[in-house]
């Protein structure tokens, strides 16, 4: 409920401070007092869009502040409380708009953002004006008024709920199928590669080893003349090393009868005619091994062959071929999984879409036995508001599913949304003879005014928000219209704190507190005053509301009777 709200170099206003209480509050004043200002104010506090144009002339920011009491088992409370606000003296909401746009939003002391406003004061309090009724008029509310009053919000909010989950696994089940329908060719690719590799055997340095026989069998012939021609040098012709080093070896050991310091080279010439009949041996073995096979030279080079394009194509060695071939199984894997995901995820939305259907179902019945209600009620209020003729209906109609519509948010041929399968338009036909058309195709202001407050009073039970604010609900409508108006709007008082913009008496007379709006001119500037009205300021009000600006003793006497008629009712 709004305690308090002031406001500061605002539009035409310099300073501004209301108190309001529970009950139904009256503002009246003459056209372009800057009641409308006053109704700006208080939806810039609830989180709409400000512009520095508000901003009164000659000063830098306008500062707007209001006070709301907060039931502590509200919603609102709980919003409140998942920020970090403490709501023990209630909520104060201050916004200051900046000529350099640099607005800045306060809730209970500390800097907020308008996401952060918008969240709290949702459903804080509903204003409904001359030609938009907080959004009675839009269609797309209809559906909203209609499962407030059957009390369908929780299944509404379970179809939400699924609705919210089952569409990201229809987007990530549409990526994955997407993703398998690409890689359908690169898996194609992927087996042949490691076919190719696994078929080649290969093992590492296999092509080290396969370049050193080719050089050895390109080379045969001279290897062969090399190595014997060494064994001869060393071993085999007249004249060898070998010979030549038992002489010298024979020479030494005489030498050592005379000089035994000559012993341990005797000893190395005896070993080094080992180790060269060694090496000599060593060769006439590889001179066995040396072939000269021109088959296996083409079999040694077909294969080199073979490694070095599998080289070229996997990453420049053996190693890295191998390498490949491993990446290959764990991507092949990968790929594998994806079918899986994909049936798990066809799981899940199996799972959801029969939820989905099934509550969205439920909820559909319902709103059409609801509707019926609805409408009945709707219509017992227009006759106590004089509109007893009129005939009123909900158009309830599912929405049928294009080619382009999703099978998973679909059922019988009809597309499902976060509300629901339905959409709900509000038709009426306000006098005998005329056609049921849309609320919104309403034309007199009067009889939009009276559906407006009809359906206020019919959500009044089942409506969350705590303050209600009409701005020209007396629009098109005088005399005993009005006085059935104004009724009806002391009576919803008993469930809203509701304030009231009116320019007619006969509305005024309902106020429990009443505050006139004025315009003056001081220091060659206007502005904007605001004050509570006691019993006989009431009554001039009043009576400069029957009779204009020249106020007499019958206009009076009218205004005191207006005024004694309410408290003789009550």
């Amino acid at each position: 409920m709004l305690r308090e709200l002031s406001i500061k170099n605002f539009a035409i206003i310099d300073n501004l401070h209301i108190c309001f209480s529970e009950g139904l509050t009256i503002l009246s004043g003459e056209t372009g007092a800057g009641k409308s200002i006053i109704i700006n104010a208080v939806n810039l506090l609830l989180g709409s869009r400000a512009t520095s144009r508000l901003i009164r002339t000659g000063s830098d920011t306008a500062e707007l502040e209001a006070l709301f009491q907060i039931s502590k088992k509200s919603r609102i409370a709980e919003v409140l409380k998942d920020h970090g606000f403490n709501t023990s003296e209630g909520l104060l909401i201050r916004r200051i708009i900046s000529r350099k746009d640099r607005h800045r939003i306060y809730i209970n002391g500390h800097l907020a953002t308008i996401q952060m406003l918008n969240s709290i004061t949702e459903n804080m309090a509903s204003i409904s004006g001359q030609h938009a009724h907080q959004g009675l008029l839009k269609e797309d509310q209809h559906l909203i008024v209609l499962d407030q009053f059957g009390g369908l919000m929780p299944l509404r909010h379970e179809i939400y709920r699924y609705y919210h989950e089952i569409v990201p696994l229809i987007r990530e089940l549409r990526e994955l199928n997407a993703l398998k329908d690409k890689q359908g060719e690169h898996i194609k690719l992927l087996e042949f590669q490691k076919k190719e590799i696994v078929e080649a055997s290969i093992s590492l340095d296999e092509d080290t080893m396969l370049e050193q026989e080719k050089l050895r069998l390109k080379n045969g012939e001279e290897l062969y003349r090399s190595v014997r021609a060494s064994v001869d040098e060393l071993y085999s012709a007249q004249g060898a090393i070998i010979e030549r080093l038992v002489e010298v070896k024979k020479s030494l050991e005489k030498a050592c009868r005379i000089d035994t310091e000559l012993l341990s080279k005797a000893g190395r010439i005896s070993e080094a005619t080992f180790n060269i009949e060694d090496i000599a041996e060593e060769l006439r073995t590889y001179m066995d091994s040396i072939q000269i096979d021109e088959k296996r030279l083409e079999e040694v080079e077909e294969r080199l062959d073979t490694l070095n394009k599998l080289k070229r194509k996997y990453g420049g060695s053996l190693e890295a071929a191998l390498t490949y071939l491993e990446s290959i199984d764990h991507e092949i894997s990968g790929i594998e999984n994806i079918s899986v995901k994909i049936d798990e995820t066809e799981a899940m939305i199996f799972n959801l879409h029969n939820r989905l259907t099934k509550a969205s179902t439920h909820l559909s019945a319902k709103r059409k036995q609801t509707a019926k209600t609805l409408a009945e009620k709707l219509e017992k209020e227009l006759t106590t508001l004089e509109m007893p003729k009129a005939k009123f209906q909900i158009s309830l109609q599912t929405m049928p599913a294009d080619s382009n519509a999703d099978p998973h948010l679909t059922t019988d041929g009809n597309v499902i949304n976060e509300t629901g399968m339905d959409r709900a338009v509000f038709i009426i036909a306000p006098n005998v003879g005329e056609a049921l058309k849309p609320l919104s195709g309403i034309v007199s202001g009067g009889e939009l005014s009276r559906v407006v407050l009809a359906l206020k009073a019919i959500l009044a039970k089942t409506e969350s928000v705590e303050t209600l604010v009409f701005d020209e609900v007396d629009a098109g409508i005088g005399g005993k219209v009005a006085e059935v108006v104004g009724k009806k709007l002391s009576a919803l008082a008993g469930y809203h704190q509701i304030i009231c913009i009116t320019h007619l008496p006969q509305i005024a007379k309902f106020g429990d507190h009443h505050f006139r709006i004025s315009k003056t001119v001081s220091r060659g500037r206007t502005k904007t005053d605001i004050n509570p009205l006691n019993k006989e300021e009431r009554i001039k009000e009043l009576a400069r509301m029957l009779g204009g600006i020249k106020i007499t003793k019958t206009t009076l006497d009218h205004a005191r009777e207006l005024l004694a008629c309410v408290k003789t009712t009550e």
